[in-house]
């Protein structure tokens, strides 16, 4: 893991002095209302790693299953597949959910051919990937979606899509990038001047306080033609 790269979450509760709070505040919620309305029956957490959202989907399903291409640190992962080659029957599961992993599958067509080959039919997909974003887990990092690829990959594969939206909007995006500027390019290094070191390092010191201005800027000029990430949720047609 470079600098770049988010920690892999463990739990969905983020501090607000987090340097990537903006990036998971919107994002979170989003995935969590989209589980609150689409969760159900058998459930499959795809790329699960930690399965950080699982307090909120569990008392939705009856059963829980998480798939990844590696056992995660803390031994969550039920079934090590990859994406594109899912180790599961037709028509397993009622709902999906797969968050920041699209962009990391270099074949992603088909890994949504085997989304739709696992979904029963009415079953719903949630899923998250990216837009405005460093290079990140490399060399596996492929791909940014707008939301017409999204849609273009979803119908090629079968299904039909309820919504996309983009979690958060450009203050939104704005304001975390530039944390990520300040925290990834000075904070983590040691070989800057100590007067500049001590600029910065005052900068950060109001992460917090920037945190939430730039939520509630980004909620009062709403503007979406940039965003951090997409979710998108379909469902495959009866």
């Amino acid at each position: 893991m470079n600098n770049r790269d988010l920690p892999r979450l463990s739990d969905w509760h983020i501090r607000s002095k987090d340097p990537h709070y903006i990036h998971y505040y919107f994002l979170i919620n989003d995935i969590r209302e989209a589980l609150e309305k689409h969760a159900s029956g058998d459930f499959l957490d795809l790329g699960c790693g930690n399965k950080p959202y699982e307090t909120i989907y569990n008392p939705l399903t009856k059963k829980q299953v998480g798939c990844d291409a590696v056992q995660s640190d803390r031994n969550k992962v039920d079934v090590v597949c990859l994406a594109t080659d899912l180790k599961f029957s037709n028509n397993s599961f009622d709902s999906i959910l797969c968050t920041q992993v699209l962009e990391h599958v270099y074949d992603h067509h088909t890994m949504m051919k085997e989304v739709y080959r696992v979904l029963k039919p009415g079953g719903f997909i949630m899923l998250t990937v990216p837009f405005v974003w460093e290079l990140h887990e490399e060399p596996h990092d492929y791909f940014r979606f707008t939301p017409h690829a999204l849609k273009a990959l979803f119908e090629e594969a079968g299904l039909s899509v309820d919504y996309i939206k983009p979690n958060g909007g450009k203050w939104a995006a704005i304001y975390q990038m530039r944390t990520n500027m300040l925290y990834h390019s000075f904070a983590t290094r040691k070989t800057f001047f100590n007067k500049l070191k001590k600029i910065f390092f005052m900068e950060l010191r109001f992460t917090q306080l920037r945190n939430h201005f730039a939520i509630w800027l980004d909620k009062k000029y709403r503007n979406e033609i940039l965003t951090l990430n997409y979710i998108i949720v379909a469902h495959k047609p009866d």
